[in-house]
């Protein structure tokens, strides 16, 4: 048997083999497009005005229906910016966020504009298309029974002696007296 003959391949079988290799190296690197910060837009609206961007964050506070279109803010952790979207987009988002809430995660997909003549010169991004990453969900608060106690305290002390002023008058020249 020749040496050289395992190293001498057809055509095919390299292209195949080259394939197999490339759909294998590609399976292990995640291909998303790279989401863009609120800082990186706002000292940067200049350059990304009219232009497709990518913004991932929180959906926070009121979701603002008008007409066939919602206002939501998405805050990522930076700055919040306002989004205009389609309200048949948003049928998704369960939570916004708020002291009783964390909002759903949300990655927009939309025109940014650095000052948008439809909406009254504001920066904005109008939403082409969002992807829900991951659901917000209530927060529980603790009750916290030390301060309530404090509070109660500080009530009874005061109200006590509020009550003692009144029944026992206190003379500055002549001190206590008795009635």
């Amino acid at each position: 048997m020749n040496k050289n003959r395992i190293f001498k391949l057809n055509t095919k079988t390299k292209a195949l083999v080259i394939i197999l290799f490339l759909l294998f190296i590609s399976r292990n690197f995640d291909c998303y497009a790279q989401s863009t910060s609120s800082v990186e837009l706002i000292n940067n609206a200049k350059n990304y005005n009219g232009n497709t961007v990518v913004y991932k964050g929180e959906v926070i506070g009121d979701i603002m229906v008008r007409g066939e279109y919602a206002w939501i803010n998405v805050n990522d952790e930076k700055n919040a910016i306002g989004i205009w979207i389609k309200k048949e987009l948003i049928k998704d988002i369960l939570y916004t966020g708020s002291y009783k809430a964390k909002g759903d995660l949300v990655e927009i997909t939309g025109k940014f504009n650095r000052s948008c003549v439809e909406h009254g010169g504001d920066l904005d991004i109008h939403a082409q298309s969002i992807n829900k990453i991951s659901s917000g969900s209530k927060i529980s608060h603790a009750i916290n029974t030390r301060a309530i106690n404090f509070a109660l305290g500080l009530f009874l002390t005061i109200t006590l002696a509020c009550l003692l002023r009144v029944t026992i008058p206190f003379d500055l020249n002549q001190g206590y007296q008795k009635r």
